[in-house]
C-alpha cells in the first residue's frame, strides 16, 4: 500500500469484485467448506513446486511420519507451523517446496503385521522372510498411511506429486549409496558391543526407541568373598550377577586396597573373579565396589575393555537365562527372585531394600523392558561425521532458533559414541553386506552385482530407520542423481522439528547431509518446538486420559480454530499448553471475521480502484490504515524470526479489537450517513480486510480463503501478493483515534458501574474540544448517548481527555442505592490498601518472603489505590442528597 493509491493484488484473469462476489451465508460453517477447498487447491497444483522455475526456492522437509501412525496434536502442532511458513513464503514469490511422505518404521510396523499374524495363528517365521515382507508391502497399501487423509483435514500444502516413501526404489538406492561409500571409508564397521536388545521384538533398538520411567524395584546388598577377602556390592539385577567377571573399586578407595590384584570368590558359581582398580567407580556411591558384568551393561562393557576381563553372556535373546546351573532356563525376572532367594539361604544378602525407585528402559514400541547385551552389530564410526556437524552451527552455516539450543546440539555431537544401525527386523532396508564361505565380507553398491555362488549369502539384519531418514533432506530430492530438484531446493531452508528428536534425528540429517553433499549442510536454520501438553501444563498420555483426537476438535469447530489455537501457543523452544476452552475461542474469532467481512461486504466495502489520497480520508480511515502497515511490518518481524504465538496475538488482537470493534463500529456512522465519505471508507475497509485476511491465511487458510475470494473476486488467497508495508503512517490520527477510543470507553465504563443496560440511552451533553468535535456523532452512537432534549438536569459529569461529557441520570438509577453500593465497595478497598501497606511495610516479612509473594502484594495494593480512586470518582459523580 502506498500513501495515495494502492491497486488490490488480484491474479491475473481474475475478476474484479462486484456484488455477485458480495454474498456470504449467514453463519460460517467449516464442514461444509474445509475439504473443497482443499481438493481445488490441490487440483489447481498451488502447491507444486517447479524445479525449472527462476523464483528464489524455499524448501521444508516434513519430518516423516511413522506409516502406522496417525494424525496426534504433535503432528497438527508441527505442521501448522510449516504450512504457516510455506504459504507464507508461497505468496512472497518463492517457489515454495513443502515435501511430503512417511517413514517405514521397522520395528512398528513389523510389530503391526505379526500382531495380524498372531490373529491367524501364526508367526513371521511360518511365512518365511519374502513372503512377509510382501505381506507388510501389502498391509501398507492397504492400511497403511492414513495420515496422508488427515494431513487434508489440517489443510497441509505439501507437493503431493513429489510423496516419497523411505522404503521406495529411490530412497533405497540413496540407502545403498551411503552405505558403501562409508563402508570403503571405514566409517562403517561391524564388531561385538551393548546394546539396547528388546526380548519381545528380539532386535536391537536406538536410545530414541528406549522409553524410561521409575519403577519399584529392590536393590540387594550381596557379600561377595569371605572374611577380610569380601567386598559388599548392591545391585538391581541380581541375575546378572551370573555373569560377573570383576568387582571394580577406585584407585584411590584405601579400603580395598589390600584386595587389588587379588581374587574373590563369586557366590552361586565356583568362580573366582578379580578385583580391578577403575576410577569409573564413585567411592562415595553405596559401598564403593561395584560388580562388573561386561555382557549385559554398557559401563561395565567399558571397564572390561580397559581390564581385558572376559565378557559372558547368560542371557538368550528372549532374556532367558543360559548358565549352566539350577537357573538355567528361567526367565530374567524368575531368577532374579530365585538367585536372591539362593544368596539369602547362603547368608551373602547384607541388606535389602524394598521397594527401591529407578529409572528402567522399556521398548517404546511393545513396553518391553530392555536389556543391555552383548551382540554382533554394525556401527558408523560418527567421530569426524559429528565434527562436521558440530563445525558447521559454529561457523555460522546452519543457525539453531531459539539461540540456547546450541548448548544441547553441542553437548550430544561433542560427545557422540558409535551408532548401532543393525536391526534383527525383517522389514526394512537389508544391509548391502555379502558373507562368502571363507569368510569373505563384501559390501555392494547399488549397480554392482552382488558376489553368487555356493556359500555366499547376504547380511540377515535390516538398518535402523534413523539411517534412512537421516538422508530425508536430499534423498527426497533425487540424490545420488544430480537431478534438477536437488539443484534447485538443496539446501532446505529451515527445518522445524521438535527439540525432542535433536539429537536423533536432526543430527544423522547433518552428520548425512555434510558428508554426501560435499559439506554443503541440509539446511540453513534448524527451528525448535517443544512438545503439546494438555491446560494444565502435563504431557499428554491415553493412561493419563488427557490425550485428544485433533479431528475431535476439527470436527466440532473446524480446522482453522485447531491451527490458529496452536499457533497462538508456539513459543520457540517451549511446550504448549492447550485446552478445548481455547479451541472453541478461536472458532468464535473464525465467526468474528465472518461477521465482520459480512457486514463489510453489506456497506459495498470493495478493493477496486486505488486508495483515496490521505488528505482526502476521515481521520478514522487514516488511523486504520497506519495502524494497518505497521501491523504488516511487525508480523513480517515476528515471522522472519519464528515467533509464532506473538504474530498470532497480534493479528487476533489488530483484527478483533481494532478493525472489527473499533474501526468497523466507528465507520457505521459513516455508512449511515451515505455520499462520497461512506464511498471512501468502503474503499478503506475493503482495503483493511484484503490485508488482514491474507496476513492471517497462513494461519487458516479455510475461512481467509472464502471471505477473500468473495470480497476480491480473486482466484485464491493461496497465490496471492503477501502484504507489504508501504511506509505509511499517520501518528496524530493514530492520537486522535486513541483519544476518541478513550472517550467512548470511560463513557461505557461509567455507565457499566453505574449499572446501566448495555442498550439504555441516556441524555447527555458534549463538550469537545479540537479534532473530537468532528466524532461527536461517533461518541453518542458508540457511547448510547442521546441529544439532551428539554428538561435535561445533568446529574453526573465525566471529564475525560479533551471532553467534558455531562450526563441526566435522573430516572435511570437509584442514587441512593448505587451510593450505598459504591460506598461499600471503597470500604473493602479501603481495607485492602492498608493491609497490603502494613505487610510492606513490615521489614521482618520482606526479609522473609519469596520475591513472587512481595510482588503480588504489590500489585494487590496498586489494584486498591486504582480502585479506590475510580470508585471516589464515581461517588462524585453522583448527585448529592
Amino acid at each position: 500500500m502506498t500513501e495515495n493509491t494502492q491497486q488490490s493484488p488480484t491474479p491475473a484473469g481474475a475478476e474484479p469484485s462486484n456484488s455477485a462476489h458480495a454474498s456470504l451465508p449467514t453463519q460460517y460453517v467449516p464442514a461444509e467448506v474445509e475439504e473443497k477447498l482443499y481438493e481445488r487447491w490441490v487440483e489447481r497444483g498451488y502447491f507444486e513446486a517447479d524445479a525449472g522455475s527462476d523464483k528464489p526456492p524455499y524448501t521444508i522437509v516434513i519430518p516423516p511420519p511413522n506409516v502406522t501412525g496417525s494424525l496426534h496434536l504433535g503432528h497438527a502442532f508441527e505442521h501448522t507451523l510449516i504450512d504457516a511458513l510455506t504459504r507464507r513464503k508461497r505468496m512472497q514469490g518463492h517457489e515454495t517446496l513443502w515435501q511430503p511422505g512417511m517413514d517405514h518404521a521397522g520395528i512398528a510396523t513389523q510389530n503391526v503385521v505379526e500382531r495380524e499374524l498372531a490373529k491367524e495363528g501364526k508367526s513371521r517365521h511360518d511365512l518365511g522372510r519374502e513372503a512377509f515382507v510382501e505381506r507388510v508391502w501389502r498391509w501398507k497399501s492397504e492400511s497403511g498411511g492414513q495420515i496422508s487423509g488427515q494431513m487434508r483435514r489440517l489443510g497441509d500444502g505439501v507437493a503431493w506429486s513429489r510423496e516419497r516413501f523411505t522404503m521406495d526404489e529411490g530412497l533405497s538406492r540413496a540407502v545403498q549409496t551411503i552405505f558403501k561409500r562409508l563402508y570403503d571409508d571405514e566409517l562403517i564397521y561391524r564388531a561385538e558391543r551393548i546394546i539396547n536388545w528388546c526380548p519381545r521384538c528380539l532386535t536391537a533398538i536406538s536410545d530414541i526407541e528406549v522409553e524410561y520411567s521409575d519403577e519399584d524395584g529392590e536393590l540387594v546388598s550381596i557379600r561377595y568373598g569371605e572374611g577380610e577377602a569380601s567386598i559388599v556390592v548392591a545391585t538391581t539385577r541380581a541375575e546378572t550377577m551370573l555373569g560377573d567377571t570383576a568387582v571394580a573399586v577406585h584407585p584411590d578407595d584405601e579400603r580395598y586396597a589390600h584386595l587389588v590384584g587379588t581374587e574373590i570368590e563369586l557366590p552361586l558359581t565356583g568362580r573366582r573373579i578379580p578385583v580391578v582398580a577403575d576410577e569409573h567407580v564413585d567411592p562415595e556411591f553405596g559401598t564403593g565396589a561395584v560388580k562388573v558384568t561386561p555382557a549385559h551393561d554398557p559401563n561395565d562393557f567399558e571397564i572390561g575393555r580397559r581390564h581385558d576381563l572376559p565378557s559372558l553372556t547368560v542371557m538368550d535373546e528372549h532374556a532367558v537365562i543360559t548358565a549352566h546351573g539350577p537357573f538355567q532356563g528361567l526367565d530374567r525376572l524368575e531368577a532374579r527372585s530365585a538367585i536372591v532367594a539362593a544368596l539369602r539361604a547362603e547368608g551373602r544378602v547384607v541388606a535389602e531394600k524394598r521397594p527401591y525407585v529407578h529409572s528402567v528402559g522399556h521398548c517404546s514400541r511393545c513396553k518391553t523392558t530392555i536389556e543391555p547385551r552383548l551382540s554382533m552389530q554394525w556401527w558408523v564410526k560418527v567421530g569426524p561425521l559429528a565434527q562436521a556437524a558440530g563445525d558447521a552451527v559454529r561457523d555460522g552455516r546452519v543457525s539453531i532458533h531459539p539461540q540456547e539450543m546450541e548448548k544441547r546440539y553441542f553437548d550430544w555431537v561433542d560427545n557422540l559414541h558409535d551408532w548401532c544401525i543393525s536391526r534383527q527386523l525383517w522389514w526394512g532396508h537389508r544391509i548391502p553386506v555379502w558373507y562368502g564361505p571363507n569368510g569373505e565380507t563384501v559390501c555392494v553398491g547399488p549397480d554392482e552385482e552382488p558376489p553368487s555362488g555356493e556359500g555366499w549369502h547376504q547380511e540377515s539384519d535390516v538398518l535402523d530407520t534413523w539411517f534412512s531418514s537421516g538422508l530425508w533432506p536430499f534423498s527426497t530430492l533425487g540424490w545420488p542423481e544430480r537431478t534438477e530438484s536437488l539443484e534447485k531446493f538443496y539446501p532446505n531452508s529451515v527445518l522445524v522439528t521438535g527439540y525432542d528428536i535433536l539429537f536423533f534425528w536432526v543430527a544423522r540429517m547433518m552428520m548425512f547431509g555434510l558428508y554426501a553433499m560435499d559439506g554443503t549442510p541440509p539446511f540453513h536454520q534448524i527451528v525448535l518446538h517443544g512438545m503439546v501438553r494438555d491446560q494444565f501444563g502435563k504431557k499428554m498420555s491415553k493412561s493419563f486420559g488427557n490425550a485428544v483426537n485433533p479431528l475431535d476438535w476439527m470436527d466440532t469447530y473446524g480446522s482453522d480454530a485447531l491451527r490458529f489455537t496452536l499457533a497462538r501457543g508456539a513459543n520457540p523452544g517451549t511446550d504448549v499448553p492447550i485446552g478445548e476452552d481455547w479451541v472453541q475461542a478461536s472458532r468464535n474469532f473464525a465467526n468474528k471475521i465472518w461477521n465482520a467481512t459480512r457486514f463489510a461486504l453489506m456497506n459495498g466495502a470493495t478493493v477496486e480502484g486505488g486508495l483515496p489520497a490521505p488528505e482526502e480520508l476521515s481521520a478514522t480511515d487514516r488511523w486504520i490504515l497506519s495502524r494497518l502497515n505497521t501491523v504488516v511490518a511487525e508480523v513480517d518481524a515476528y515471522y522472519d524470526d519464528y515467533q509464532f504465538a506473538k504474530l498470532s496475538d497480534l493479528l487476533y488482537h489488530f483484527a478483533w479489537d481494532e478493525v472489527f470493534d473499533w474501526y468497523v463500529e466507528l465507520s457505521k456512522t459513516t455508512f449511515a450517513e451515505g455520499g462520497e465519505a461512506a464511498r471512501r471508507s468502503a474503499r478503506v475497509l475493503g482495503e483493511v480486510l484484503d490485508t488482514t485476511l491474507r496476513l492471517l491465511h497462513p494461519v487458516m487458510p479455510f475461512v481467509t480463503e472464502t471471505l477473500w475470494t468473495t470480497l476480491t473476486g480473486g482466484e485464491s488467497v493461496v497465490i496471492a501478493d503477501w502484504p507489504a508495508d508501504s511506509g505509511f503512517r499517520d501518528a496524530a490520527a493514530e492520537r486522535e483515534i486513541a483519544t476518541l477510543r478513550q472517550v467512548i470507553t470511560e463513557v461505557r465504563r461509567f455507565r457499566g458501574d453505574q449499572g446501566l443496560q448495555p442498550g439504555q440511552r441516556v441524555p447527555a451533553r458534549l463538550t469537545l474540544e479540537g479534532a473530537l468535535a468532528a466524532h461527536e456523532a461517533a461518541i453518542r452512537s458508540l457511547s448510547r448517548l442521546q441529544p439532551e432534549g428539554e428538561g435535561f438536569q445533568p446529574t453526573a459529569s465525566l471529564p475525560v481527555a479533551g471532553a467534558k461529557v455531562e450526563l441526566d441520570l435522573s430516572g435511570a438509577i437509584d442514587f441512593a442505592a448505587e451510593r450505598k453500593r459504591l460506598a461499600k465497595d471503597l470500604a473493602a478497598a479501603e481495607k485492602e490498601l492498608a493491609q497490603t501497606t502494613a505487610k510492606l511495610g513490615n521489614e521482618g516479612f520482606l526479609a522473609k518472603a519469596p520475591d513472587h509473594v512481595v510482588e503480588k502484594i504489590r500489585g494487590r495494593k496498586a489494584q486498591a489505590e486504582t480502585d479506590i480512586a475510580r470508585i471516589t470518582a464515581q461517588l462524585d459523580a453522583l448527585p448529592q442528597g
